[in-house]
């Protein structure tokens, strides 16, 4: 009699759990493969499988809390004002061609994030940790008035300490220094580590996602930009964030290939604008905002003779689109000739897998290089699984051999290329907050291709061989990954 009660208990929970499972994911629409993601863990894992579920898979667009792009958006005037004299003068012909060959990815971005092309800008790209921080640190070290850094991980480290010092020094010299982190990519960042950086006048907040984890269940969100503005006249966006493996000093990843840019120009109002909006929303509810003041600003400053078009373009779940995804999407089901792809992950969803194969079986040469090696197991083998299938389709894979390649850069058609935090993964896709500068220019995409062929160089093309000898022992393991991968 006791077996059988034992039997019906386990029946029972067994069914309220899976129809507690049914009715918590389709409460709210999401992503079809996100949703068979979720039922496998809360039908696999009774009871468990919902604490994780509270931790990671609760929405966060109806929060009045993230509504960030609610805010001001000050830099538009400033842009407007900047347009209309620039109308007034001659635009160099090339650039006018490739502008008005991206035509329709400028208005998608400008009509979903207000994002519009600025067009004062000069650039300069970095490929190596060290070159980058190096020339990050003059231009602090040469700061007048005002330093916001936002970083997904701001480590305790040899560059992080160097990093701290310096911005501690600007705020005894009396400048406006602020620092925004995400403590989930800041692993063993501690707020004392800040001390001194504070008793100097500087500004921390860890990004909003960190606070009330417990009550408002935030664990899946991250802060995923990396930027720097400075003076509110030069700003820096990319791959790289501040840790010492960045600089290529720590034995577990070797070489760390990575991409970051610096703009100086009409974009980086646009940075700036990002960066207030972030820092408002992590203040505690009393604090006094950040005001949107012209000295923050400054768009008198800029080169009104240069002329590179950029747009920055910045994502995060607060969104009820992808905004990111979706223009990737539009440029490379547009290409005529050439997109080529770095990321550190690769897992697409249907709708960037289905862009990438028709693109590929209509003549376009799709290039996509990926790491040899993982920085975290599940996600790398099921950029495995993916990079064996986009494989067959005739897409040509690279492994990156030198060392890690965290790099997260596109080119298209050798007149569009995107430098900024955004990897291909659903991660990246719905759950991180991102941004990536989207530049118009043949030349800095000329630049972005020889430096794709340089790691070409350094890599492992992917064919059927070598899949075929990876085992069946490791394609079970990256054909798992793949199941989980939309909740990793």
């Amino acid at each position: 009699m006791i077996d059988i009660w034992i039997i019906w208990l386990i029946l029972i929970i067994l069914v309220v759990n899976t129809v507690s499972a049914l009715i918590t994911v389709f409460h709210r629409p999401r992503n079809i493969v996100t949703t068979w993601a979720w039922i496998l863990v809360l039908v696999l894992l009774p009871i468990v499988g919902f604490l994780i579920y509270a931790f990671l898979g609760r929405g966060i667009a109806q929060e009045k809390i993230f509504n960030i792009s609610k805010q001001e958006h000050y830099s538009l005037s400033q842009l407007k004002r900047m347009a209309i004299a620039a109308q007034k003068r001659p635009q160099n012909a090339s650039r006018y061609d490739e502008t008005r060959y991206a035509d329709h990815i400028i208005r998608f971005f400008n009509e979903t994030e207000e994002a519009p092309l600025t067009r004062h800008n000069e650039i300069e790209l970095f490929f190596d940790g060290k070159e980058k921080f190096k020339s990050m640190f003059e231009d602090i070290k040469n700061a007048k008035e005002t330093i916001h850094v936002e970083y997904y991980a701001f480590i305790k480290s040899n560059i992080g300490d160097e990093f701290l010092k310096l911005l501690t020094q600007k705020a005894n010299e009396g400048l406006e220094v602020r620092l925004l982190y995400d403590p989930w990519g800041s692993g063993g960042t501690k707020p004392r580590y800040f001390k001194d950086f504070k008793a100097a006048g500087g500004e921390v907040l860890p990004f909003i996602t960190s606070k009330n984890v417990i009550a408002k269940t935030r664990l899946n969100y991250h802060l995923h930009r990396k930027i720097v503005v400075i003076d509110g006249t030069t700003g820096w966006i990319g791959g790289f964030n501040v840790g010492d493996q960045y600089v290529n000093t720590t034995e577990k990843f070797g070489y760390w290939r990575d991409t970051h840019s610096r703009i100086f120009g009409a974009a980086t109002l646009l940075l700036q604008e990002r960066f207030f909006r972030d820092w408002n929303a992590s203040l505690d509810r009393n604090a006094e905002p950040l005001a949107f003041l012209e000295k923050y600003f400054p768009s008198d400053k800029f080169d009104t003779t240069a002329n590179l078009p950029i747009q920055i373009i910045s994502d995060g779940p607060d969104n009820r689109e992808e905004i990111l995804k979706d223009g990737f999407i539009d440029m490379i089901v547009s290409a005529k000739k050439s997109v080529w792809i770095q990321s550190p992950y690769l897992v697409p969803d249907d709708a960037m897998f289905t862009a990438l194969t028709i693109a590929a079986r209509s003549g376009v040469d799709v290039r996509i290089m990926i790491p040899c090696m993982p920085d975290h197991p599940f996600i790398y083998r099921a950029t495995q699984y993916y990079a064996n299938l986009l494989t067959t389709y005739g897409i040509k894979i690279y492994s990156y051999q030198k060392g890690f390649l965290h790099s997260k850069t596109s080119v298209f058609d050798g007149k569009i290329c995107s430098v900024g935090s955004m990897n291909h993964d659903f991660r990246s896709y719905s759950l991180n907050f991102e941004a990536n500068a989207f530049i118009y220019d043949a030349k800095v995409s000329h630049q972005i291709a020889r430096a794709f062929e340089k790691d070409m160089s350094d890599s492992l093309l992917l064919t059927p061989e070598i899949i075929k000898e990876q085992g069946a022992w490791l394609h079970f393991k990256q054909r798992f990954s793949r199941l989980l991968s939309p909740i990793l």
